[in-house]
Parts: C-alpha cells; sequence; structure tokens
C-alpha cells in the first residue's frame, strides 16, 4: 500500500503591473516547486517556445527569462493552488484547492487574454469559473507545453500557441 500523498503547495503568481496575458498552468512540476522555478523540467517546452516567439533564449538564468517574459505582458500562475499528487502527473493531482484567480483579474484589468496550457489547466479553470470572470475576457485551452504531451511536437505548439502574439506589449 502507498504512503498517503503529502499536501503540496504551488507557486505565487509571477506578474508586472498590467500584464495583458496570463498563462495558467495546472499545478507545477515536482522539480518546478523544488527550485521554485515555472517550468523548470527541462524537458518542458514552454521556454523553448518562448524563445521562438518571444526571442528570449531557454538557456538564460530563469530570473532572467521571466523579467523579460514579463515585458511582452506575461503573467504567469497556475489554476491549482494546493494539492495531494503523486509524482508530477495532472492525471495524479487530488484534493484540489484552486488559486483565486478572478481577484487576480479584477487586480490586473489589464489581461485580456487566459492562455489555459492544457487540457487539465482548461478543465479545472473552466470547471471552477463558468461565472466570476469578465465577459470581454477571451479563455483559451492550448495543447500542453508538458513533456507528458508528446502529441504535439515543438513546431505544433508553436504554431498553436502563436495566439498569444496578438495579445502582447509590442
Amino acid at each position: 500500500m502507498n504512503p498517503p500523498s503529502s499536501r503540496l503547495s504551488g507557486l505565487p503568481p509571477l506578474s508586472e503591473p498590467d500584464p495583458k496575458v496570463l498563462v495558467l498552468g495546472s499545478f507545477p512540476s515536482r522539480m518546478s516547486l523544488e527550485r521554485g522555478e515555472y517550468f523548470a523540467n527541462p524537458r518542458n517546452r514552454f521556454w523553448l517556445l518562448v524563445e521562438t516567439l518571444f526571442g528570449i533564449r531557454a538557456d538564460l538564468p530563469y530570473k532572467e527569462k521571466v523579467r523579460l517574459l514579463s515585458s511582452h505582458g506575461i503573467a504567469l500562475w497556475d489554476v491549482v493552488a494546493s494539492c495531494e499528487r503523486e509524482g508530477s502527473g495532472d492525471a495524479t493531482i487530488r484534493k484540489p484547492v484552486i488559486n483565486n484567480i478572478p481577484d487576480f483579474l479584477q487586480a490586473h484589468l489589464s489581461v485580456q487574454l487566459v492562455v489555459l496550457n492544457g487540457s487539465t489547466a482548461g478543465g479545472l479553470f473552466h470547471r471552477h469559473f463558468r461565472t466570476g470572470i469578465r465577459p470581454s475576457l477571451k479563455a483559451v485551452t492550448l495543447p500542453s507545453t508538458s513533456p507528458a504531451n508528446a502529441r504535439f511536437t515543438l513546431p505544433k505548439l508553436i504554431g498553436r500557441w502563436r495566439v498569444i502574439l496578438d495579445f502582447t506589449k509590442e
């Protein structure tokens, strides 16, 4: 019998005062939690995607990547604030507590687009926030950048994620 899962707490939102896009994952991987960094797993393609779309080199130090990403009007956070989970897979998330995304959006009226990184983030977001989100706000679920999503190659991810370019700062 497996020991009970311990409760894990996620990372705080990363945002400048006036983001245009909020990218929401489901919950950070074990590696991301250990390092205190979004998308810390080198097999996650998020930073490679960012490199292609915004010219922010994936091999830069984390703080520099986050600073540059913020300068393009992009904020990062997760739908789940805390949960029980074995490993890093979304399929093992249990007893999720959801982040107060409506309050974040109320404090950041500049956000025009919520990008949900994968079907788990999209499902949780839409299940918990059917109401209480600004009607003018667009929310789109895009293919996950996770290494578990092998069905989408990096070029296919880039093609789908290009939608954020219409909302970011020039």
